[in-house]
């Protein structure tokens, strides 16, 4: 149960009953972190207005939605946010195999050294950011610009932040209809080098 009163859903405003209304009946995060947010409506559709833009890649994105939408999902699987690791944002772009399961293993030979770069970027963000290092900036530099590494950088961050705050809340489920088939194996934006 959520850890902030949830406001009853017919004295949402407008914009969070839209939210709230517009998910599905099995979607109980939505629906709860629409009621949540009631005390800060403000907020929470402002940081929505700058997430859906980038990571869809709209104008003013450098990196396309495929290497978003894995790293999301890989920090889903870190954070331990079922919700977010069951949510498709990019179906299109990722398959479900790859979703499901392929990104607890970015050793696979599906991804592109590029995409196994962004994935071992975001495990080592989520993991052990204080081990990355000048070596990890130069690998890291053979797969993005350094326009493309601080998006990169800055979408894993609020992936992790996000998630880690809705799972303080209690605000994600704790049931989900994907279980990894293996346990997932630590690796290092160094050890992709």
């Amino acid at each position: 149960m959520s850890r902030l009163p949830l406001a009853e859903p017919q004295d949402l405003p407008p914009f969070l009953k839209t939210m709230h209304d517009g998910a599905g009946a099995d979607d109980w995060s939505t629906r709860h972190c629409a009621r949540a947010f009631a005390a800060h409506p403000d907020i929470l559709e402002r940081y929505l207005a700058f997430y859906y833009p980038f990571h869809a890649s709209e104008p003013g994105s450098l990196l396309d939605s495929r290497i978003k939408e894995l790293v999301r999902l890989r920090i889903a699987t870190l954070n331990g946010c079922k919700t977010c690791k069951a949510a498709r944002l990019a179906p299109g772009d990722v398959s479900e195999r790859e979703a499901a399961l392929g990104v607890d293993d970015p050793t696979e030979a599906a991804f592109s050294a590029r995409e196994r770069a962004a994935l071992a970027l975001a495990e080592q963000m989520a993991l052990d950011h204080h081990a990355f290092d000048d070596g990890a900036m130069r690998a890291l530099g053979q797969h993005f610009s350094q326009a493309e590494t601080l998006e990169l950088m800055m979408m894993i961050g609020q992936y992790i932040g996000f998630g880690r705050m809705l799972a303080m809340l209690q605000l994600e489920e704790t049931q989900c209809p994907i279980e990894p088939a293996v346990a997932p194996q630590p690796q290092t934006a160094g050890s992709l080098r």
